[in-house]
């Protein structure tokens, strides 16, 4: 079951929490989620999934950036948030998909329990300028059920900026 806008709202401070928070940002079944200023791109056309691969951080003018299509942006959230006993999940708004901006890739499920900005993974089609502070995504919660363990990661939980891969980390 997804939850309702007003069930998003009911359950703010209890087991939503989105930091900062504004009505405005609220739809009849999510949660606008807004771009923030820096984008990080990877500096290697050839990524490996067993190494730490660097990363240059950019930041979006306020008369915004083109991103370059087929090149990976990595972004995140302006929003913190924090989720207990429900599923979080993102998607990209309709209105900037039909813009042909990705917003991620394939990590839109989240975990029960998961704390921190939401790393987007922004992948365009075409050229297409971009703004800090846009409401670019949408976050909707999803009840659970039965026993669950909650998200306890060391990679990606309690973050505080825009999370390359880690993958490399499993590895060892």
């Amino acid at each position: 079951m997804i939850l309702s806008g007003l069930e998003i709202e009911n359950r703010l401070g209890k087991d939503i929490f989105i930091e900062p928070y504004n009505k405005s940002q609220l739809n009849p079944n999510s949660y606008n989620l807004r771009l923030h200023n820096e984008l990080l791109v990877y500096e290697n056309t050839e990524l490996d999934m067993k190494k730490e691969n660097k990363a240059r951080k950019i930041i979006i003018p306020p008369e915004g950036i083109v991103l370059e299509p087929n090149k990976l942006y990595l972004g995140r959230t302006m929003e913190y948030t924090k989720t207990e006993n429900l599923v979080p999940m993102l998607e990209g708004r309709s209105s900037v998909g039909r813009l042909g901006l990705f917003i991620h890739v394939t990590a839109g499920f989240g975990d029960v329990g998961f704390s921190g900005y939401w790393t987007l993974e922004i992948f365009c089609i075409q050229p297409i300028r971009i703004y800090a502070e846009v409401e670019i995504c949408q976050v909707y919660y999803h009840s659970i059920e039965g026993q669950y363990e909650k998200y306890s990661s060391g990679k990606y939980q309690n973050n505080n900026d825009i999370q390359p891969s880690l993958l490399f980390k499993d590895f060892k």
